[in-house]
């Protein structure tokens, strides 16, 4: 598995709180992401190293240790080109034709293969290991979402944080229609009103006067 790192990882190795790697990502400290999975972005271990030793970021080098450590068989891979595919949880519900829940609930049960790797709290799994573990347990795997995720092509990371747009304003709602009396000389007149009244969705209570 290569070394990657999720905002929980960046703040770990550099000591600081995960917000602050989240405003690295915001304002251009950390660059596009190596990788998308299920939407959650990952970096490769070079790339973050690039960040260590400029300005106030420090590299905490006894927690990069302890980071590599927990990534056992881990290797380096300095391009994401050479990234082998690896699939979070939503990836992996496209390949075996179901939805998110049913592999958290696959997970827990451990009716699906273990997650070679965890990172920032979410699954992270080689596509090999998925298409073994579907072989063994004889489920049906979708070709064609194979082939896109081998293509690199995924669904795009959702939107976090604050609307970059004010939202749409609502209309304005016309005041209540001021009550009317009609005689019963005035029913082209009443009827005329009444049908404005029910087009604006309102409804009418009609009051016999003496």
């Amino acid at each position: 598995m290569p070394y990657l790192l999720g905002h929980a990882e960046i703040a770990a190795i550099f000591g600081i709180e995960r917000q602050t790697s989240q405003k690295w990502r915001t304002d251009g400290t950390l660059p596009t992401p190596d990788l998308l999975a299920s939407g959650n972005p990952y970096w490769l271990l070079a790339t973050v190293l690039r960040l260590g030793g400029v300005g106030d970021r420090q590299i905490a080098q006894e927690r990069l240790a302890a980071y590599k450590a927990d990534i056992p068989h881990g290797h380096a891979v300095r391009d994401k080109q050479h990234l082998p595919t690896i699939l979070g949880i939503q990836e992996v519900a496209r390949i075996l034709a179901c939805d998110r829940q049913t592999i958290s609930r696959w997970r827990n049960r451990h009716q699906i293969a273990e997650a070679d790797l965890v990172l920032s709290g979410s699954p992270l799994w080689l596509l090999e290991t998925i298409l073994e573990d579907a072989r063994q347990r004889q489920r049906t795997t979708v070709s064609s979402e194979i082939t896109l995720l081998r293509e690199g092509r995924r669904a795009p990371q959702k939107p976090r944080g604050r609307r970059t747009s004010a939202p749409a304003a609502r209309p304005t709602r016309e005041p209540v229609p001021v009550a009317r009396t009609f005689t019963s000389a005035d029913h082209t007149a009443a009827g005329e009103f009444l049908t404005s009244i029910l087009a604006q969705g309102y409804s009418v209570v009609i009051k016999p006067q003496p």
